[in-house]
């Protein structure tokens, strides 16, 4: 049965039986801006659509069969705006751009558009681009990447998406999108507001103002309100007229003449000059935010009357009567059509399946494999025994040359080669666009990488230390990690984060510099994280993670432990027993792989990074007692092989869990559960950990972590009891 009209649709439904539809731009026509009327009744029609998208997914969630209904009604001028754009053209789209994506779906044959979004409104497992796990606009043969609904996350990374089109040109070879064109990126005016976005507008007017290029259209649809908050009148073009590296551009996105003329000099001036623009569309937000939200509990009745009076729908109207020859009846009829149309189809979209299991759900967390791209490698492999970060340095320089669409990104790691010296040398090797020298935001760091690992590259991103990571973490939670989730695996942005933390620097410490928070990034699935203790294993790690990155497309975090980076000496100085032979180009340690020194059974400790070091004198005085032991080394922090530690561990009398993060939340919180699960009786085991504190200076700096002393009397008494 045709649906009953909802009461917003009905006061549409009245006004457009009148003839005082509100005016556009009477200086324009469609042949002054270069439409054809054609051109303006199929924009038209896409209009349409996308509100009747919207009215249809409140009806279905009355009904319990549709779940996220924030809509595009208000906005739908942006569909004269991907009219301007080739469908080539990445898109990062706003959740309110609908008719955006379905004006572009009519520029590649065989797209079932509306279908496909009733698909992901109803959350069937058929929807095409997340599978049902989610209602996002995203389509790999439109190349418009899905995003989710974290406030202007994806900012950063079309910022990374439009920086790495010139790159591409500069290796000389080709990305995921064609070199020539310009990446879109939409937001709300209440979303220009978030750290994030100015972050991202910061960072592409600073490489711009350098003359680097950066074809990139930031597209802020202004409705003037943000849920129930308004933005002050004239704010966001005060904020941007005048901003250095950056074109600004206004348009009236009621009117889609208005918005085809300025969105076409846009994209004239981001594809031909190569230079960011931001594009100010004028809107209004019909319906309310989103769901149940009820605008009239902030808004007045005058107000409300006031926005409906300016729908777009009702100004295309008139641009079709007084531009393409058609009359009140004919725009009516063809409203009613589409209505009609897009009822049909969303009952047959909520008989389609759903996810069921947990097994469906996470199928797509971990992306499907892509052909490798290494090179073989002929060089020479040094056969001296060296540091942590000569170790890094060596391998790092041996990746760029095995990998030619590698590029290194972080702040001072060009020039002056990082602050521990690990980047060293690789910029006057290797050349400023593949070594580059970022200016100081984490959150632009990340979505650089993010971007450029979705056009093809494999970046590998240095955060200069742990405590820099968390301002910026949910580009790793709310972007990198969940692309392949919310497109079924069509999407990915494989990177390597390199990041220098945990605790026990001297000289230069202090919470910020001495940081062993890592749980934040154990929990994201998906992601994998390695922490290597030593040179030898940082070059098997590092390498793995980039091959990992490069055929596997996944997100892969190595945290380095500062404190060993230079450490030579293990027992007494000068007996360099902390330095260790390069292992070779194809040595590459894989998630759960793990490392053991020693074999006695009297004693067993499990730990990482800097534990292994302090372990590994623990147990010179240990074994001066006596005491058999062994040392595993986890070398991976996620996906932990449990069944591997448990058989490296089960024939020992006792097993000690040494780790330097804190207590609350660390791995050996999991490493004791899956012992335990796995039969090791509780009697057997213990742990030593940091304690839930952050790190002070001076010679305080490391009485809130394990220490050789401490792991050696936890020893005594575990084997005690």
């Amino acid at each position: 049965m045709f649906p009953d009209p909802l009461p917003q649709e009905q006061r549409f439904l009245d006004a457009l039986a009148q003839d005082d539809w509100p005016a556009a731009d009477q200086s324009l026509t469609p042949g002054a801006v270069g439409l054809a009327p054609e051109e303006l009744i199929e924009l038209f029609e896409s209009q349409l659509m996308s509100r009747h998208l919207d009215l249809q997914a409140r009806r279905l969630q009355a009904r319990g069969e549709a779940f996220y209904t924030i809509g595009s009604a208000g906005h739908e001028g942006n569909a004269a705006i991907a009219l301007a754009l080739r469908a080539s053209d990445p898109a990062f789209l706003h959740y309110r751009d609908a008719a955006f994506f379905l004006q572009r779906a009519r520029r590649v044959p065989g797209q079932t558009p509306l279908w496909d979004m009733l698909l992901s409104f109803a959350a069937s497992a058929e929807d095409p681009i997340s599978g049902g796990r989610h209602k996002v606009l995203g389509s790999k043969t439109l190349c418009i990447p899905p995003q989710t609904s974290t406030i202007a996350s994806h900012l950063p990374k079309a910022m990374g998406a439009a920086y790495s089109l010139g790159l591409w040109r500069r290796l000389g070879a080709g990305g995921e999108w064609p070199g020539d064109s310009v990446v879109l990126c939409s937001f709300g005016d209440a979303s220009f507001n978030h750290s994030t976005a100015q972050g991202a507008f910061n960072a592409a007017a600073w490489s711009a103002f350098q003359a680097v290029p950066m074809p990139l259209i930031w597209l802020c649809e202004d409705n003037g309100i943000g849920i129930s908050t308004p933005t002050p009148k004239g704010w966001v073009a005060a904020s941007m007229a005048a901003r250095p590296g950056i074109h600004y551009l206004a348009c009236d996105g009621l009117d889609l003449l208005d918005t085809w003329r300025v969105a076409r000099e846009a994209v004239r001036i981001a594809r031909s000059r190569r230079q960011p623009v931001f594009l100010h569309m004028r809107c209004v937000r019909l319906f309310g935010h989103a769901g149940s939200d009820a605008q009239q509990a902030y808004l007045s009745a005058s107000r409300i009357e006031a926005d409906e009076a300016r729908d777009p729908l009702l100004i295309g109207a008139g641009l079709l009567r007084r531009h393409a020859g058609l009359d009140r009846e004919a725009v009516a009829a063809l409203y009613h059509r589409v209505r009609e149309r897009v009822a049909r189809l969303a009952e047959e979209a909520v008989c389609r399946p759903r996810l069921e299991q947990a097994s469906q759900v996470m199928a797509s967390i971990v992306p499907p494999p892509r052909p490798g791209r290494a090179q073989p490698w002929r060089g020479e492999i040094s056969t001296t025994h060296d540091t942590l970060a000569r170790r890094l340095n060596q391998a790092l320089d041996r990746l760029m040359t095995r990998y030619p669409h590698l590029v290194l990104a972080g702040e001072d790691i060009g020039r002056k080669g990082g602050v521990y010296g690990v980047t060293q040398k690789l910029q006057a090797r290797f050349g400023g666009h593949r070594v580059i020298d970022t200016l100081l935001d984490e959150q632009s760091i990340l979505g650089l990488g993010i971007g450029m690992g979705q056009s093809g590259l494999v970046p590998i991103l240095e955060i200069q230390f742990l405590a820099y990571l968390h301002n910026a973490e949910d580009q790793l939670r709310g972007e990198a990690a969940t692309l392949s989730f919310f497109s079924s695996g069509q999407y990915t942005n494989p990177m390597v984060v390199r990041i220098a933390g945990l605790g026990y620097q001297k000289g230069f410490g202090g919470h910020f510099h001495n940081d062993n928070a890592i749980a934040v990034l154990r929990d994201i699935p998906g992601l994998l994280v390695a922490c290597p203790s030593n040179g030898a294993d940082a070059v098997g790690l590092l390498q793995e993670a980039v091959r990992l990155a490069d055929e596997e497309q996944r997100v892969v975090v190595m945290i380095e432990p500062i404190a060993l980076y230079h450490r030579r000496d293990l027992l007494e100085e000068g007996d360099g027993g902390w330095c260790f032979p390069d292992p070779g180009a194809e040595y590459r340690l894989a998630p759960g792989e793990l490392g053991r020194w020693g074999d006695g059974s009297e004693l067993a400790i499990v730990t990482y990074g800097n534990g292994v070091h302090l372990s590994r004198q623990a147990a010179a005085r240990l074994q001066a007692e006596g005491i058999a032991l062994r040392i595993i080394d986890l070398r991976w922090l996620t996906a932990i092989d449990h069944d591997a530690v448990f058989a490296m561990v089960g024939d020992c009398a006792r097993v000690l869990i040494v780790d330097e993060c804190r207590r609350t939340g660390s791995v050996s919180e999991e490493l004791m559960t899956a012992l335990v699960e796995r039969g090791l009786p509780g009697e057997r085991l213990s742990r030593l950990t940091a304690e839930d504190s952050f790190i002070p200076l001076a010679r305080a700096a490391t009485v809130t972590l394990p220490s050789v002393e401490g792991i050696v009397e936890h020893a005594r008494a575990l084997l005690a009891r």
